[in-house]
């Protein structure tokens, strides 16, 4: 079972816009968002387990590609 984990967000001097700029990317490390896409509708076992295999094969080339720039065979990707 899983344990829920209580997310506080202080607002500071009444300034909400900040503390809701907090509060969502303290939602998003957590993977609420994620969580609330996938529990819309309803996932058949099929494709929940063609969805988790294209996850890890994704996963595994994001983790190829960063040992290779580690080791200096691909160059770092730079942004712009």
């Amino acid at each position: 079972m899983e344990e829920h984990q209580v997310l506080q967000v202080i607002v500071r001097e009444n300034n909400v816009e900040q503390a809701l700029r907090v509060l969502k990317k303290k939602l998003q490390r957590e993977g609420v968002f994620r969580e609330i896409r996938l529990r819309r509708a309803y996932e058949k076992p099929s494709e929940k387990r063609a969805r988790q295999a294209a996850e890890g094969v994704r996963r595994a080339r994001k983790l190829a590609r960063k040992a290779a720039q580690r080791e200096g065979l691909l160059p770092k990707r730079t942004r712009g």
